[in-house]
């Protein structure tokens, strides 16, 4: 276990101007701060615990499982450490790992639902759909007002064809929350499992009538609507389901089979071609998109989609027979025979088959193999006419795909799925991002110092800053220190050199016998802090450089940005962070006091009042730092974003426009859907 070699201060006296001094002289504070403390407590739990928090809301998962592990390590007996590395591996898809250990998390503490949902979910992705009912059972019985696990608990039970348990769950649901659209929408489900689609299509009916915008409901009954045949009303129905929930694959395949029906074989094609675009391993698609190939004449394209479909599954005889045909078609004759013989060994009394693979004999002048198919034909029609033409056995039917038609005479049809499942949407936290806070038209976040190049963003753009520059240039780090927008998730090897390094800055800051030339140390160590998101200690570090150099506005920047990424790990949690809000604002306002031509310190300090909603200041800020840097497209992004959100509509258009210019191609993005949701 990696040991962090702590200092002892009172933070809450060490903040700007207004904050309390310490009574202590600055050399006696260091002293007692920069010694080792002792083997027992040489770092501090709830210190490590937090920067692991930290590491998992900005989504760096390996990182975050280190800090979880030191403290299992040192304090097995607590569930937090346990049930927050489940959740970091549950989001690198280790769901057997995260499952261990949220059932290590609930031995020592079986009184928090979250515990039971995340392992529900977990249990989910790996279909053990019984085991997370059970899950949520536990969950609810001590959360019983939560509507999502009650939803994910009935979802479990559809998942697992216990339509009694489904039913009489959802009855309770319906009862409970009249006005939650979804309970209706999985009620209709149901009844289309049991086969009453009469059912299912009043509680669709009331499920739309709640929230029509329910992309899974326009699913539903478009469900219907092909089990009906009713192509048209399942065409537009599908449409709108696609229109509300455009990832969903399934909804694309079958629109696809319904404008086939339709005639809309333009259409179809376009919907196979998309659904492959989010799943290119889907096999409907790739078949079915096959087969139109066929019927508009793109041979080799379709043997394309064949070949995929073969690679998948080597024994579907269906697609061996359709390529077979194809290749017969394009002049490949040996390709054609190879295919057509492994058909005709799956079923030998195939006519088609023999007729055909006779035919590339000829072609191909070999004769008596020919004439060998065409007599095995003439001898089947004999026995046909005499009755004792051989069937096919219960096993032999067996090894058929589900989703295709046992009768070979079927080849060249679409297939469709046995059953259409609705691509349904669990009710967690743990669906989408850590802290559910990335969307499309979130601010773009703060630049701050770090040891690691930009890698993303604006390529063309190199942030400088004479301040920074020169601190390198006298202090000579041990790695050079940039100036980046945010850090990148660290790697297992990355993880491991940084812990190096704030290893060997502890010595060396522990060795130092003369502050003056050597507090430089103290930012070094900082910043390698802050690279692994350990924000606490790295405000430490700050401080202590701060006490005796008040000067530097680096220190204040960089103690800044930790405070203000503390913050909003807190905050998502619940905690209030008003008052540390004010802290982050005074360093910002200190480290323009001393460095007012860094253009980045206004942007990062108009972050900080976007994320209060003070979006007047932001505005300034931002138009500050423009000015000091025209090409700064962060800048004008977020000045954007400010401005759509103050009601600018046409203003902040044109920011975003000009931060595409710059290289930020994500404005596009925000303008596209910003125009669509006008």
């Amino acid at each position: 276990m990696r040991s962090f070699r702590k200092t002892v201060r009172n933070q809450e006296g060490c903040w700007g101007s207004g904050g309390l001094r310490y009574l202590l002289s600055s050399v006696a504070v260091f002293v007692m701060a920069l010694f080792p403390l002792a083997t027992h407590a040489q770092y501090n739990i709830d210190r490590v615990l937090n920067a692991g928090r930290g590491a998992l809301y900005y989504e760096d998962y390996v990182l975050s499982m280190q800090y979880f592990n030191q403290v299992i390590s040192a304090k097995p007996y607590l569930y937090e450490p346990w049930f927050y590395r489940a959740v970091a591996k549950y989001y690198l898809d280790d769901f057997q790992g995260a499952e261990a250990d949220c059932s290590e998390a609930i031995n020592l503490n079986p009184y928090i639902s979250g515990i039971y949902d995340l392992r529900g979910v977990c249990r989910i992705r790996m279909k053990k759909y019984k085991e997370a009912g059970a899950d949520y059972d536990m969950a609810i019985l001590h959360d019983p007002t939560s509507q999502s696990l009650w939803y994910n608990r009935a979802l479990c039970r559809i998942q697992d064809k216990d339509y009694d348990k489904a039913n009489f769950e959802l009855d309770s649901m319906m009862n409970r929350w009249k006005t939650n659209a979804k309970v209706y929408q999985l009620k209709a489900e149901v009844c289309m499992q049991q086969k009453d689609t009469v059912k299912a299509s009043t509680f669709l009916d009331k499920s739309l009538e709640l929230d029509p915008y329910d992309g899974e409901a326009w699913t539903v009954r478009a469900m219907i609507s092909l089990s009906r045949r009713k192509w048209k009303e399942a065409d537009e129905q599908l449409g709108k389901a696609i229109h509300l929930k455009p990832s969903a694959v399934g909804n694309y395949v079958n629109r696809a089979l319904a404008r086939y029906n339709i005639n809309n074989l333009r259409g179809a094609m376009a919907d196979y071609d998309k659904a492959l675009e989010l799943d290119p391993n889907n096999f409907l698609a790739h078949y079915n998109r096959g087969q139109l190939r066929v019927q508009v004449g793109d041979d080799n394209r379709a043997i394309d989609d064949f070949d995929f479909i073969i690679k998948m599954e080597p024994n579907n005889i269906m697609a061996i027979f359709n390529r077979a045909l194809l290749l017969d078609r394009t002049g490949d004759l040996q390709g054609a025979i190879r295919d057509y013989t492994r058909v005709i060994d799956e079923f030998p009394n195939f006519w088609t088959g023999l007729q055909y693979r006779a035919n590339c004999y000829r072609r191909l002048g070999m004769t008596a193999k020919a004439e060998l198919d065409e007599f095995r034909i003439l001898k089947a029609q004999m026995d046909k006419h005499l009755g004792i033409q051989p069937r096919w056995s219960k096993s032999k039917q067996k090894e058929v795909r589900k989703q295709s038609d046992i009768d070979m005479n079927k080849y060249n049809q679409l297939v469709e799925a046995d059953e259409n499942e609705v691509e349904h949407e669990y009710a967690s936290a743990y669906r989408g991002k850590v802290q559910n806070r990335k969307v499309d038209d979130d601010f773009m976040a703060m630049y701050v110092l770090s040891y690691r190049r930009q890698m993303e963003g604006v390529k063309s753009f190199t942030a400088f800053d004479n301040d920074v520059e020169q601190f390198n240039n006298t202090a000579k780090p041990i790695h050079t220190i940039f100036i980046c927008t945010h850090n990148k998730a660290l790697t297992q090897d990355e993880t491991k050199t940084f812990f190096a390094l704030i290893d060997t800055l502890s010595e060396r800051i522990n060795r130092i016998s003369n502050w003056e030339k050597e507090r430089s140390l103290l930012i070094q160590r900082a910043v390698a802090y802050t690279v692994v998101q350990n924000f606490d200690e790295a405000i430490n570090d700050l401080t202590a450089y701060i006490q005796t150099d008040s000067t530097s506005s680096v220190a204040y920047w960089q103690r800044a940005v930790c405070q203000a990424m503390m913050n909003e790990v807190s905050q998502s949690q619940g905690m209030e962070a008003n008052l540390k809000t004010a802290r982050t604002l005074s360093d910002f306002d200190e480290a323009i006091r001393r460095n007012p031509q860094n253009a980045f310190l206004y942007y990062d300090r108009g972050n900080v009042y976007a994320s209060r909603q003070d979006y007047q200041r932001a505005l300034d800020d931002y138009t500050k730092a423009i000015t000091l840097e025209p090409n700064l497209a962060e800048a004008y992004y977020n000045r954007g974003l400010a401005r759509l959100r103050c009601g600018k509509r046409k203003e902040g258009l044109d920011d975003l426009s000009k931060a595409g210019e710059r290289g930020l191609y994500d404005a596009y993005s925000v303008i596209k859907q910003y125009r669509e949701k006008e």
